[in-house]
C-alpha cells in the first residue's frame, strides 16, 4: 500500500482511503493540526491510518524549539488516537543532544515511521547518512519497534524489520493513475526471493505499507538533518568548471556559446563570464559576468546578479577578462553537460537551481523557453519573444507559468533541458 499526503487528502477521494496519511510536507502545509486540531479529523477519519505530524527537528534549532516540536509530535498523535483514529507515531531527531527527549512518549514495541528523504543523496546533495544512523540505531535501542515504515528508500545499514515504501509512488504525480509497479523490494517482501547475501535488510512478515531555506521559497521537506540539506558536491561534467588552480581561467563551450570561470585564491571559482545574451537581449549583454558566491551552509555555488556591458558605456566592448590578481596559469577545457547530465530530476532540483542564481533554457513542443535573473526578479519567456514574458518573485510562483497550456510545474522535469548555469 501507497502513503498520501495531508496536503492531498479529501473526503471525496475514495479511490485512495486504503492508503495512510503521512506528514513529511513543509511546515506550513500542516500546522493547522496544531492550532486547530478538528478541522480535518472526519477526513483523516476515512483513511486506513494516520502517521503523526513530523515537525521539523533541524539540526540548526535551538534545542528548545526542537523539545517544542517533539511534544506537538506527540500531543497531535495521541489527540488523533483519542477520537478512534489509528495512529503511528513518526520519529525524527537532531543530534545526539536530542536523544534526552526525542524517542519519549512511544510506547516499547511499537510500529513506527521514519523518512530517508531529506538525508539521502540525491539532486547535487551528499547523504547525511552517518548522521541518520546515529538517531537510527538509539531509537532501536530505546523503543524496540516492531516494525519500521520507511518513507523513502532505507540505507543498507539500517537494521529491523523495515516496510519500504516508494517516495516517487507516493506523491502526488502518482494520484490519479491505477497502474502500480511494486519496488525493488517487493519480490523479498513478499518472500519470492531471499535477501541478496551481505544486505543487513530484516524483512519478517507484514504488508508493504517532495522544500524551507531561510525565509526564502520554502525549498525542503519537513523532516531530520540539516535543514540545508547534505554538503554539495560536483556532479555534472560542468560543475567541474568552480575548482581549479589559483589563477586559472576554465573554459566551457556549451549550447552554442562559450564560458570563462575564474578560480581564486582558495581554488574555488570567483568570478565568470557569458559570451551570450541567453536570449533576452533587453536584460544581458553578450557578454556579461557574474560574481560566484558560495553558500556557507551547503557549500555550494551562487550567481550573483548578472554585470552587463552596454556599448554605450563600453564602446570598445566588455573588458579583458583577466586572470585572478595577475596569476597566469594555462588554461582547462571544461566538458559540458549532455541533456541527459542537465535533466532536472525532481521539482527540487530545479528549485535550488533557480534559487541559487541558475539560468535555464529548455525546449518543450518545440518551442525553446529561457528563465533568468534580473534586478531581484525572475523572468521566464519564449526566447527572443517579450509577448511571453512574465516576471515572479518566487520559484513556486515561476512554477505555475503556463508552457503551452500546462503549468511549469508539471513539465519541468520532462521537457529537453538544453542549457542551465548551475
Amino acid at each position: 500500500m501507497l502513503l498520501v499526503g495531508f496536503d492531498k487528502i479529501d473526503l471525496h477521494d475514495t479511490k485512495h482511503f486504503n492508503r495512510m496519511v503521512h506528514f513529511f510536507l513543509y511546515n506550513y502545509k500542516f500546522e493547522r493540526v496544531w492550532k486547530n486540531p478538528d478541522t480535518d479529523l472526519e477526513k483523516l477519519k476515512h483513511y486506513r491510518a494516520v502517521l503523526s505530524p513530523d515537525f521539523s527537528m533541524y539540526v540548526e534549532m535551538a534545542p528548545v524549539l526542537q523539545l517544542t516540536n517533539t511534544f506537538r509530535h506527540r500531543w497531535c498523535g495521541a489527540y488523533f488516537a483519542s477520537k478512534g483514529i489509528r495512529v503511528i507515531p513518526t520519529v525524527s531527531w537532531g543530534n545526539e543532544n536530542t536523544f534526552e527527549f526525542c524517542f519519549d512518549g512511544i510506547e516499547k514495541g511499537s510500529t513506527v515511521a521514519v523518512s530517508t528523504y531529506m538525508v539521502s543523496e540525491h539532486d547535487n546533495r551528499q547523504d547525511q547518512k552517518e548522521f541518520f544512523l546515529k538517531g537510527y540505531n538509539e531509537m532501536l535501542r530505546r523503543i524496540e519497534p516492531e516494525k519500521i515504515i520507511c518513507y523513502n528508500e532505507p540505507f543498507p545499514e539500517m537494521q529491523g524489520d523495515i516496510v519500504f515504501v516508494d517516495y516517487d509512488r507516493s506523491s502526488w504525480k502518482y494520484m490519479d493513475k491505477n497502474l502500480y509497479t511494486p519496488s525493488k523490494y517487493a519480490k523479498y517482501i513478499c518472500g519470492e526471493e531471499p535477501l541478496p547475501l551481505g544486505s543487513n535488510l530484516i524483512i519478517k512478515s507484514g504488508s508493504v505499507v517532495n522544500e524551507n531555506y531561510q525565509n526564502y521559497n520554502s525549498l525542503i521537506q519537513t523532516g531530520t538533518g540539516s535543514a540545508y540539506g547534505g554538503k554539495w558536491r560536483p556532479k555534472e561534467p560542468e560543475d567541474e568548471r568552480f575548482f581549479g588552480e589559483l589563477g586559472e581561467i576554465k573554459t566551457t563551450y556549451k549550447n552554442g556559446y562559450r564560458i570563462d570561470t575564474k578560480i581564486g585564491e582558495d581554488g574555488r571559482a570567483v568570478y565568470e563570464r557569458h559570451y551570450t545574451d541567453h536570449g533576452f537581449p533587453k536584460y544581458h549583454t553578450d557578454p556579461h559576468d557574474h560574481l560566484i558566491y558560495w553558500d556557507k551552509n551547503r557549500g555550494n555555488p551562487q550567481m550573483g546578479p548578472e554585470i552587463n556591458y552596454p556599448k554605450e558605456d563600453y564602446p570598445d566592448g566588455a573588458p579583458i577578462f583577466k586572470n585572478y590578481k595577475g596569476v597566469v596559469t594555462l588554461g582547462t577545457v571544461v566538458l559540458s553537460n549532455s541533456i541527459e547530465d542537465n535533466r532536472f530530476k525532481t521539482i527540487s532540483d530545479f528549485k535550488w537551481c533557480i534559487h541559487d542564481g541558475g539560468e535555464v533554457q529548455f525546449v518543450y513542443h518545440a518551442k525553446t523557453y529561457g528563465i533568468i535573473h534580473h534586478n531581484g526578479k525572475i523572468i521566464i519567456s519564449e526566447i527572443y519573444n517579450e509577448e511571453t514574458e512574465k516576471t515572479y518573485n518566487t520559484v513556486d510562483e515561476l512554477l505555475e507559468y503556463k508552457v503551452d497550456g500546462n503549468r511549469l510545474r508539471d513539465i519541468i522535469t520532462q521537457a529537453e533541458i538544453i542549457d542551465r548555469t548551475l
